[in-house]
């Protein structure tokens, strides 16, 4: 490998290596079928102990994009549909500069119909699941972490409510960059509380079995999350 790789000055120093060596695998300078350099060596480069590679080796060969092949060596491998969200990770991270507008757009393609058609599909079931969401979300405005992982929950059961199962493992292989994107909107001073008003107009019109106004209250409620991420950009 011609260009160096950057000493780690992190406590969690396994991550950082992970963070380098997705970043040359998914700009193509490390390719699939090559070898990486052994252990003691990458340690030299990174600058750090053998144990830090040997833990990032582990967790590179976990996300499917390393293979450890016996007497050989490590090496680049395929990526398996197993590691679609690191891999969108990935992209996000290091591939464009305008990775949460490509977010909300693929949100604005997928979610309105998933609105739609969950509230054609719904149960009782569901309703409660997204009930639930709402009356954690109400009471945790200052509180980021709570309200985000509620609000995951909700659009979750929402995609399962559509009764497709492909639907729901759609939004799970996003589900860390939807993540990132809500703690940024948690950020924007009132971007909790706008986002939890259109959550509560989705709801009504699903328990309402209106899959137009339930489209219409998710293409608005994108609009919010489009207009409040370019804030947070700012």
């Amino acid at each position: 490998m011609s260009t160096p790789y950057l000493p780690i000055q992190n406590e969690r120093l396994y991550k950082r290596i992970v963070e380098q060596i997705e970043a040359r695998i998914l700009a193509g300078d490390l390719k699939v079928g090559e070898q990486l350099p052994p252990e003691r060596e990458l340690g030299e480069q990174f600058g750090v102990s053998r144990t830090a590679v040997r833990e990032a080796v582990k967790i590179l060969r976990e996300k499917g994009l390393i293979e450890i092949r016996h007497g050989r060596g490590t090496f680049v491998t395929n990526a398996t549909p197993g590691v679609m969200r690191q891999s969108l990770d990935m992209l996000m991270k290091f591939g464009t500069t305008d990775g949460f507008a490509n977010l909300v757009e693929v949100r604005e393609i997928l979610e309105p119909e998933i609105a739609a058609l969950a509230a054609s599909r719904m149960t009782e079931e569901h309703i409660t699941s997204m009930r639930q969401a709402i009356e954690i979300m109400e009471k945790a405005f200052d509180e980021v972490e709570v309200y985000v992982e509620a609000d995951l929950d909700f659009h979750l059961a929402l995609a399962e409510a559509t009764q497709n199962p492909l639907v729901p493992a759609l939004m799970d292989s996003i589900i860390d960059l939807l993540r990132e994107q809500r703690k940024r909107i948690g950020l924007v001073s009132g971007g909790l509380q706008r986002g939890q008003l259109h959550h509560k107009n989705i709801l009504d019109a699903v328990i309402r079995r209106d899959p137009l106004a339930a489209r219409k209250a998710m293409q608005n409620h994108l609009l919010q999350v489009r207009e409040d991420s370019a804030s947070n950009l700012e």
